[in-house]
Order: C-alpha cells, then structure tokens, then sequence
C-alpha cells in the first residue's frame, strides 16, 4: 500500500487536462501524483497521423502557468502539441506512475481506494481525467466480418499519401470526419465518398484569410439561443446550400448539439471545395457490407479500397464509476468540468466538458476550479484543527489556574 497523507490527491490520466489539474494543485501545496495508463506523455498524440493539426487557434492553446505555443502557423501540428506537452509535465515537479492501469475505484470511510496493475493506492481526493476520446466508438455492421477491403476507425488514419490511387470511403463527416476529408482533398485517391446519416455542421477554417476560431471568445459570450441561426447563417453565406451536394442539415443546431452533447463543429479546409467540384462524393447512410462493396441506405452499393469510420469515441468510464452513480445515460459525467461530484465527495472529473475555446481553455478553467475547492476544504480543516487545539489549551489554563489537575 502506497503511502496515504491526510490529504492528498491522484490524478488518472496523463493528458492535457489531468497535467494541468495536477499542476494547480501541486502549487497549492496539495501532495499529487498522476496515474498514466500508457508509457510516455502525449501517448495517443503520438500515434496520430503525423499531418494532423489543432483545430483550435494558437491562442487557445495553452495551460495553466504556461505560455502560448510559439509557432509560425495558426493551427498547430501534433508535433509541436507532444512537445509542449512533455515540456509540460517534465517541468511540473508531479510524479507520474507510467504504465499503469486503473482496475477498480472504491470509495472508503478514508477515501478512495484504486486498485492498479502496479499496486494499490489511496486517496482524500481522487481526479479523473481520461478524456472523452478514450475509446474508438467502431458500429458493427452486417458483413463486416466478410468484407474484403480495408476498415479502420479515424483515429488510426494514417499519413493521407497512403490513400493516394485508392478509392476511400469515410463515413461520418463531423470534426474527425471532416478533418480527414480535408487531408484527402490535398492527396490524390481515386475517389472519396463521405457517406453521413445526417449532415454536419461545418464553418470555414478562414474567412478571408482571418482564423475564425480566433472568435471563439466572442461566441462562447452569445446567448445560447442565438448560437443556432447565427451558425446556420454562417453556414449558408460561407458554402450555400449543401443539400445540393447530399449533405443534409442536421435535425439539430450546430450550438446545441455542441453544448449538449458536445459535437464541435467540423472545420473545412478543402472538402467542401472538393465535394463541389465532383472529386468527392456525398452517399446516403452506410448500413452493411458484403464481400466487396459497402451497401447503402438506398440500395445501393459502392466499392471502397478502405474504410475509415469517423464514428466518435467514448469516454469509456463506465466500469469504474457507474456504480457510483457519476455518469449519465451516455456514460459521460454528470459533473465534467472541475465541480465535485455531489454523491461522491472528493471526486473530480476534468476534460470531459466543450467549450468554444477547445480543450486546453476547458482544462485550465477545471484546473483552477479543483485546485481551488480542494484548498479551500484543506484550509478550512486545518483552521478548524487549529482552534480546536486553541480552546483545549486555553480550558487546561483555565483548569491550571483554579488549581485543578488534569
């Protein structure tokens, strides 16, 4: 059993959101440690297509007590993301336990209990900061298993001049989606058909040359009621009416699939220019497979080289918290950016929230939020311990002084 100080907190998850949790604390006095499932800082970074780039601006990306990213482009590669990260964590003085795996988490009389693959370990306060893009979402379709082609899920596309002369079938045009889609628009495949259930929505990377995410602040200040039509607007003066193309409007609003069930906008960077001028294809829903073709809602059938599923992620936390009753329907927190949870004191989930901003503002504002809580509960309990030891020592001058032994 690891050492366990009255109050002291473990972080799961050695991302962007559990670095800058673990950071704030470690400031505030508050003994940390991080648990990392995998071998090195930045892991599933690492492992992405080594053209992929932020989708958020520079600006916003940055962590608590860090500069901004100085680079030349707008929108950062995922290389310079590993390194700031790794420089992140190098310079943040909290140990990490490498490869370690999280089994099961037990609330006691004492705190939290987590079993590991490296040991057991306990805490006053437990953060929980895997991310929301913890497990590849993968349907199953019927034929899969028969299929001769290619399936992969976004997260494993590779360099985009792999597909060059294959005929590629994505399906799913939301963020990932759309950012594969721009990729293949500056490669050469034989054919790219985006087939999408409903249709996304998407904005211009730039408008007129300007980064519209540098707006972000000015969105996240809207009335929610607006966001809606304003995108939609948008929308319609940037790309026209996309319906013409086969991509259908969503039944719901850009800003409220965003705040609710936390879809961000697809970005375009070339797709759109690509689906218009015939080089890509808009095809109904995908609904199964046989030995050489993909079948589609209508009826009919086309036949990729590969598939790329750009169907989501889940956040994958249902084994070791729903029976603590911290999730929702959707296995997503009830609580995802830095509020404690209500059943559970001193449980803390980080990264889990959207915000116009993207994900490193959403981590510093959690950061600050559990940092902040968690020092105020730690000083409010030592003030108390320290006029408790006052009164007992003022009643034993008390006793002392009318002549009476204790």
């Amino acid at each position: 059993m690891k050492p366990n100080p009255s109050k002291n907190a473990i972080v799961i998850g050695a991302g962007l959101s559990g670095l800058a949790t673990a950071k704030e604390l470690r400031a505030n006095g508050i003994p940390v440690v991080i648990l990392e499932a995998a071998d090195q800082i930045a892991a599933p970074w690492r492992t992405r297509h080594p053209r992929l780039r932020l989708n958020i601006h520079r600006r916003f990306a940055r962590l608590p007590g860090q500069q901004v990213i100085q680079h030349k482009d707008t929108y950062l590669p995922r290389d310079s993301v590993v390194e700031y990260l790794t420089d992140y964590a190098n310079h943040s003085g909290v140990p990490i336990h490498f490869e370690t795996r999280v089994n099961a988490v037990m609330r006691r009389d004492s705190g939290w209990y987590i079993q590991t693959n490296n040991g057991d370990f306990q805490c006053s306060d437990l953060i929980v900061a895997t991310g929301r893009e913890c497990v590849k979402s993968m349907p199953i379709w019927p034929g899969m298993d028969v299929f001769g082609g290619v399936i992969i899920h976004s997260a494993d596309f590779a360099d985009p001049r792999e597909y060059d002369g294959k005929k590629v079938l994505v399906i799913g045009a939301g963020n990932s989606g759309s950012d594969i889609l721009n990729h293949l628009s500056r490669s050469k495949p034989a054919q790219v058909w985006v087939s999408v259930r409903h249709g996304p929505a998407i904005l211009p990377t730039r408008i007129l040359g300007f980064p519209l995410h540098r707006l972000a602040n000015l969105f996240a200040r809207m009335p929610k009621w607006s966001l809606d039509p304003i995108f939609a607007v948008m929308q319609r003066l940037f790309f026209g009416d996309l319906r013409r193309y086969g991509l259908r409007q969503h039944t719901m609003g850009g800003g409220t699939r965003m705040l609710k069930d936390g879809v961000t906008f697809a970005l375009d960077d070339g797709f759109i220019a690509a689906l218009k001028s015939g080089r890509f294809e808009a095809v109904e829903e995908t609904v199964g497979f046989t030995s050489n073709a993909a079948e589609l809602s209508n009826g009919r059938e086309i036949c990729p080289d590969v598939v790329i599923c750009a169907t989501g992620y889940s956040p994958g936390l249902d084994d070791l918290f729903d029976h603590l009753g911290a999730l929702d329907s959707q296995g997503y927190p009830l609580h995802p950016m830095g509020q404690e949870d209500t059943r559970n004191p001193g449980l803390w989930f980080t990264g889990y929230g959207v915000v116009f901003q993207g994900f490193f503002h959403a981590a510093g504002i959690s950061a600050r939020r559990i940092a902040t809580s968690i020092t105020a509960r730690v000083c409010s309990a030592e003030d108390a311990h320290v006029r408790r030891r006052a009164v007992n020592t003022n009643n034993r001058r008390t006793l002392s002084l009318n002549g009476i032994d204790q």
